[in-house]
């Protein structure tokens, strides 16, 4: 069995493609990042295709002051349009194509037409889903915010409609899916991995503080406002809440009018030190409103880290509900602060939880869980019998 991949940039997408060339099945990887960034993923040369132009200018461009949200949207279309046109004259013919969600609008078909399968892989929700929930939190909370280009819903609800499949991280999202019309059966659920070799548990956290992190985009999306809201509630003498992560546009507003007293904004911080705070926290909080899966839940737990968050994040493909941390309703601050609370009077609950935590990170296992899951569905629409050698890579052997 043979794969191809197409993706902007990097993401998750890397991670795949180790896991395909380990079992043999990657025959080319498409990206619009060039290869003097690519080169760090660790793939042979001659596995990796690249389309840099239109991405690197606009990454470039994003740094100067000429950068708006019209040139933006002009770049993502001409970005989108040229790498898809790319990609019908280089894409090799295969068992199937694994294109990221926004890419492959005519190459999948032409894909198809030789007898290869299409897959979307969807990071978040639904398109139409995500522009929804998002349109009412901005409402909720004054901010002004202007829907997405017509031509991004348009190519993603294309695609969605001629894909063999979609893939996408959690239950929550899958769910997004089907109420918009989309068949059941037509979308999977295959969760994300964590790199257990660069998250584990290191210094504890300390005794006589009660320490929060959120780790990811300091937005709206988010869930920010609620969590601040949320922590500044908190009872206790030597509280502390760390952001670790880029502030966002949509927020930067509104951040002065919320509570931040014991708040740090730590920035970007690198996935070394990152490991390292986990470990020093007593939970980490994610109030998402909107997400795929996200990745700092994992990795917390690998950390033995508890975790606090909603419904949103695809908590419930990862944890169970007051075992290993609390799975919430979205935009429920007094929920937030409750289990706040309740994690920061019981020392004992939380060393329960982050015993739990390190034992269910066993069971997600790592990005090679990934691989198997997406191994067996890429057998199963191909209808590729599995050989002797990659039955027993996928078993472990």
């Amino acid at each position: 069995m043979q794969i191809v991949q197409a993706v902007y940039g990097v993401f998750h997408h890397f991670e795949l493609a180790h896991q395909l060339h380990r079992r043999g099945h990657l025959r080319r990887i498409y990206s619009t990042w060039p290869w003097a960034r690519l080169k760090r993923e660790g793939l042979p040369r001659d596995l990796v295709r690249t389309f840099p132009f239109l991405h690197t200018t606009d990454y470039l461009l994003r740094r100067t002051p000429l950068y708006s949200a019209r040139i933006d949207s002009r770049f993502n279309e001409w970005n989108s349009l040229a790498f898809d046109a790319w990609l019908c004259k280089n894409i090799e013919a295969c068992d199937a194509l694994i294109a990221i969600s926004g890419a492959g609008q005519t190459a999948g078909p032409k894909f198809q037409a030789a007898g290869g399968k299409f897959i979307c892989d969807r990071g978040s929700t639904h398109q139409r889903f995500q522009d929804r929930t998002m349109m009412e939190e901005y409402a909720r909370w004054g901010v002004a915010h202007a829907p997405p280009p017509a031509h991004i819903v348009a190519r993603e609800e294309a695609i969605y409609g001629e894909a063999d499949a979609i893939a996408v991280p959690s239950t929550v999202a899958r769910r997004s899916f089907v109420s918009m019309g989309i068949a059941p059966e037509k979308v999977h659920v295959i969760p994300y991995g964590v790199r257990l070799d660069r998250f584990a548990p290191a210094q504890p956290p300390a005794a006589d503080s009660f320490d929060v992190l959120f780790a990811g985009q300091i937005s709206l999306r988010k869930g920010i406002p609620y969590l601040l809201e949320a922590f500044a509630r908190l009872r206790h003498p030597r509280k502390h809440l760390t952001l670790a992560g880029a502030v966002q546009d949509d927020i930067r507003t509104l951040l002065p009018k919320l509570p931040t007293e014991n708040v740090t904004f730590a920035g970007i911080v690198p996935q070394t030190e990152l490991a390292a705070l986990m470990s020093r926290s007593h939970a980490l909080a994610l109030p998402s409103v909107e997400e795929g899966l996200a990745l700092v839940q994992g990795q917390a737990l690998a950390c033995g880290c508890p975790v606090i968050a909603t419904q949103a994040t695809g908590a419930e493909d990862l944890f169970s509900d007051g075992v290993e941390g609390f799975i919430l309703g979205d935009r429920d601050t007094d929920a937030l602060a409750n289990r706040l609370q309740q994690l920061a009077d019981e020392p004992s609950l939380r060393a329960r939880m982050s015993a739990a935590a390190l034992e269910r990170v066993k069971k997600l296992g790592g990005w090679d869980t990934y691989g198997d899951r997406w191994d067996t569905l890429l057998h199963t629409l191909t209808g590729k019998p599995r050989d002797t050698e990659e039955a027993g890579m996928s078993n472990g052997q």
